[in-house]
C-alpha cells in the first residue's frame, strides 16, 4: 500500500495507511481459537503489522474490499477477559469502546465454547455491534459436539455464523453478515445477572447522570464496582463520590458472597456461559457413533487436506496439461498436415506484394490455426470442467496462503493455470482480481508462465537435444522467478491488494451446456485478439525480410547475442520472429541452418540459454496487445522491457555458469 492517513476507527494517536475505509470492524476473541485465520481469510494480502500508538502491544490491520466496500479490519490481540488490566486488555477495550468500530466480530472455539462465551458476555457489556463466528465447528464435530447456531444467536441477541477458516468455509457467510451489522448498527441485549448484583449495578447507573463518561454507563457502572482502577480514577476526577459509593456497594455484595466482587462477577458471567451452553450444546454418545459424513465433506476431507489436497492439486493440474500437450500434439499434426497441402501451391501472381501475403499474412494464419485450435481449444474445454465441478474454487482456497507471498490471493491461481495454455486469454481472467494493483500483478506474473508455444520450444531445443531434466530444471527455474519477481513487484507496484472471499459451492456434476459455453467465451477472446495479430505480424516481417531490413538487426543484436549470450548473430533474427509466435524461434532455426537437428550447429549450454531467453522474454505481440487493451501501453510497454531485460540478463549468467561443468 501506499500512502498513509487515517480513516474511520484510528486508534487514539496513530494513524492508518489504509485510506478512505467506508466502514471499521474488529476481531476479539481467546487466543487459539483461529481469529488471525479468519482475519488472513479477509484481508489476508496486505496486511499492515506494526504496535498500537505508544504501546508495546501488536497491532495488525488490512483491508477488506466486499461489495464496492472499503472496510478496515483490525485483528485484536488474543485475550480471556477485560479485568486483568493486562496491555493487551486495556488496548482491545479501549479501542472498542473508545473507537467505536463498526461491528465487533467475536472469534470462539466451537469445542470450547463455554469457555469462550465467558468473554462473550464481557463484549455484550461493552455493547458495541456484536456478532459471534463460531469457528472450528470440524473439530467440534470429531469430539461429538453439535451446536445450535440458531439457537444460540437467540439466547445471545446477535447473529451467528459457524466456520471453518482454515479451509475457507463460512467465510463468505460471514463477509456478508458483517456488511448487514455495520449497516444496521444494532445494540446487543442486555444480559442481567442476579439480583442483588443488579440492583446495585442500577443504583451507580443512577449516580452516572452527573459525569460525563466516553464508556458506556452500564459498563463503566460495572468496572465501578469491580473497583477497575482506569475507570475509579476516571470517574473520581469528576465526581470522588461516585467511586466511593460504588466500593460500598461492591463491599455489600462481597459481605453477601463471602468472596471478593471481582470473583462473584466472574461466578455470575460464569453462570449465563453454563446456561447458554448447555441449551444450545448436544453431546454425542459413545454408542451412537460418528455423525455419517456426506459425499462433498468426504471429498473436502482430501480436497482441502493439507496433504492429500496439495498432492490433488498437483495430480490435476499435472493431468491438465498433459492432457492438453497429448491431445493438442495430435490435433496440432493433424492440422498442420492439412493446411500443408495449400503451402505448396504458388500465387498466381508474383511479386514482393504477394510474397508478403501469401508468405507472411497466410502463414500468421496458419500459425493461429495451429495453436488455437489444438493446444488452447482442450485445455479450456478440461478446465471448465474443472471450474464447473466445484474443484477450482478448492484449488483457489488451499494456495490462498502461497499465493499471499506475491500479493495476491487463491483466485490468481485461475489466470495462472490458464497461462500454460495460452498467455492471452489468461490476462483477460484476471479482470477476477479485485484490486488495479493485483490486476496488474497476476497479468505480470501470468507473461512469466509459459504457454503451449513457449513449452515448444522447451522441447524442441532441450528435451530432444539435451535431456528431459534439463526441459524439467527450466520449468521448476521459472516457477521460483514467478515467485521472486512477484514478491519485489508486489513490494515496488503502488496500490492496494485485498484478501480472497470466495464462496465454496458443494461439488456437482459439470452441465455440458456449461463447460460449452465457458469454452466458447473464453476462445472467441482469444481468436480476436491471435488471428489479427500473427497475421499482421507475419506480414510485416515477411515485409522487413523482403526489404533487407533483417542483416541489420542481426549486427545491430551482435553484443547481445553473441557477446553476452554466447549464441551465433544470427540468432537475432529468430528472437525477432519469437515476437510474432515463439514456435517460429524453432522454424526459423530450421530455415536458417537448413535443418532440424539443432545439435550439430549448437552447443548444449548454447541450446539451454535460448530455450531460456525465449521462455523469458516478450512472450509474443498478442499478449503486448492484450496488455495494452487491459491495462494501458504505458504498463504493457513496462512489463515488457522488464521481461527483455530480465531475460537478457539472466541468459547471460545462465551461459558463465552452464559453461562451467557442461
Amino acid at each position: 500500500m501506499s500512502g498513509c492517513g487515517e480513516c474511520k476507527g484510528c486508534s487514539t494517536g496513530g494513524e492508518s495507511k489504509i485510506k478512505n475505509a467506508d466502514y471499521t470492524i474488529a476481531l476479539a476473541g481467546n487466543a487459539n481459537v483461529g481469529k488471525s485465520v479468519i482475519f488472513n481469510q479477509l484481508t489476508g494480502v496486505d496486511q499492515i503489522i506494526g504496535n498500537w500508538p505508544g504501546k508495546t502491544v501488536e497491532r495488525a490491520e488490512g483491508l477488506l474490499l466486499h461489495k464496492g466496500k472499503r472496510i478496515r479490519v483490525i485483528d485484536l490481540p488474543g485475550i480471556y477477559s477485560f479485568s486483568t488490566y493486562s496491555m493487551e486488555e486495556l488496548v482491545s477495550r479501549d479501542f472498542i469502546a473508545l473507537e467505536h468500530p463498526d461491528a465487533v466480530i467475536n472469534v470462539i472455539d466451537a469445542s470450547a465454547l463455554e469457555r469462550n462465551l465467558f468473554f462473550t458476555i464481557q463484549l455484550l457489556e461493552l455493547a458495541p455491534p456484536l456478532m459471534i463466528a463460531v469457528n472450528q465447528i470440524d473439530l467440534a464435530e470429531k469430539k461429538g459436539i453439535t451446536i445450535d447456531n440458531a439457537k444460540l444467536s437467540t439466547l445471545l441477541g446477535v447473529p451467528v455464523v459457524p466456520t471453518v477458516a482454515i479451509r475457507g468455509k463460512g467465510i463468505p457467510a460471514l463477509t456478508d453478515a458483517i456488511t448487514g451489522l455495520m449497516q444496521d448498527h444494532p445494540v446487543p441485549p442486555v444480559l442481567r445477572y442476579g439480583k442483588e448484583v443488579e440492583e446495585r449495578i442500577g443504583k451507580i447507573i443512577s449516580l452516572l447522570d452527573t459525569v460525563t463518561t466516553p464508556y458506556p454507563v452500564r459498563w463503566t457502572a460495572i468496572k465501578l464496582l469491580e473497583r477497575d482502577p482506569a475507570i475509579v480514577q476516571l470517574i473520581n476526577g469528576q465526581a470522588p463520590g461516585i467511586a466511593e459509593t460504588a466500593g460500598s456497594l461492591a463491599g455489600e455484595i462481597e459481605s453477601i458472597h463471602g468472596e471478593p466482587v471481582c470473583v462473584v462477577m466472574s461466578a455470575e458471567r460464569y453462570q449465563i456461559a453454563d446456561r447458554i451452553a448447555a441449551e444450545v450444546i448436544t453431546m454425542r454418545s459413545p454408542g451412537e457413533g460418528p455423525q455419517k459424513k456426506s459425499l462433498n465433506d468426504k471429498l473436502d476431507a482430501v480436497a482441502l487436506h493439507p496433504v492429500l489436497g496439495y498432492l490433488a492439486i498437483i495430480a490435476v493440474i499435472g493431468g491438465l496439461l498433459l492432457w492438453t500437450f497429448l491431445i493438442g500434439a495430435q490435433v496440432s499434426a493433424f492440422l498442420t498436415s492439412f493446411l500443408s497441402q495449400f503451402e505448396q501451391y504458388e500465387p498466381v501472381v508474383s511479386g514482393p506484394l504477394m510474397d508478403i501475403l501469401w508468405n507472411g499474412a497466410f502463414t500468421g494464419f496458419i500459425a493461429g490455426v495451429t495453436l488455437v485450435i489444438p493446444y488452447v481449444l482442450p485445455f479450456y474445454i478440461l478446465l471448465a470442467v474443472i471450474e464447473d465441478s466445484g474443484y477450482l474454487t478448492r484449488i483457489s482456497v488451499m494456495l490462498d496462503r502461497g499465493m499471499h507471498k506475491l500479493g495476491l490471493h487463491g483466485k490468481a491461481i485461475i489466470p495462472l493455470i490458464l497461462g500454460y495454455g495460452c498467455n492471452v486469454p489468461a490476462i483477460y481472467s484476471c479482470r477476477i482480481m479485485e484490486t488495479p494493483k493485483q490486476k496488474t500483478l497476476a497479468a505480470f506474473l501470468v507473461t512469466l508462465v509459459p504457454c503451449t508455444a513457449r513449452t515448444v520450444v522447451i522441447l524442441g531445443l532441450v528435451a530432444a537435444f539435451v535431456n528431459i531434466w534439463w526441459a524439467l530444471a527450466l520449468y521448476a527455474f521459472d516457477i521460483l522467478l514467478i515467485i521472486v519477481a512477484g514478491r519485489v513487484a508486489f513490494k515496488v507496484m503502488p496500490g492496494e491488494s485485498v484478501g480472497l472471499i470466495m464462496e465454496m459451492a458443494d461439488y456437482h456434476i459439470p452441465s455440458l451446456s456449461v463447460v460449452l459455453k465457458q469454452t466458447w467465451a473464453r476462445t472467441k477472446s482469444l481468436i480476436w485478439i491471435v488471428f489479427p495479430a500473427y497475421i499482421i505480424g507475419s506480414a510485416v516481417l515477411q515485409g522487413f525480410y523482403a526489404a533487407g531490413l533483417l542483416n541489420p538487426v542481426n549486427d545491430l543484436l551482435a553484443p547481445v547475442t553473441v557477446l553476452w549470450l554466447g549464441l551465433p548473430a544470427i540468432i537475432g533474427i529468430t528472437l525477432i520472429f519469437g515476437i510474432i509466435r515463439k514456435e517460429l524461434t524453432i522454424l526459423t532455426l530450421a530455415v536458417i541452418f537448413h535443418t532440424t537437428n539443432f545439435a550439430t550447429v549448437l552447443s548444449p549450454v548454447q541450446l539451454i540459454v535460448l530455450a531460456l531467453v525465449s521462455m523469458l522474454y516478450i512472450p509474443c505481440i498478442s499478449v503486448i496487445l492484450v496488455l495494452a487493451s487491459e491495462f494501458g501501453w504505458k504498463k504493457a510497454l513496462a512489463i515488457s522491457a522488464t521481461e527483455i531485460v530480465m531475460a537478457i540478463a539472466i541468459g547471460g549468467i545462465a551461459f558463465r555458469v552452464l559453461g562451467l561443468w557442461m
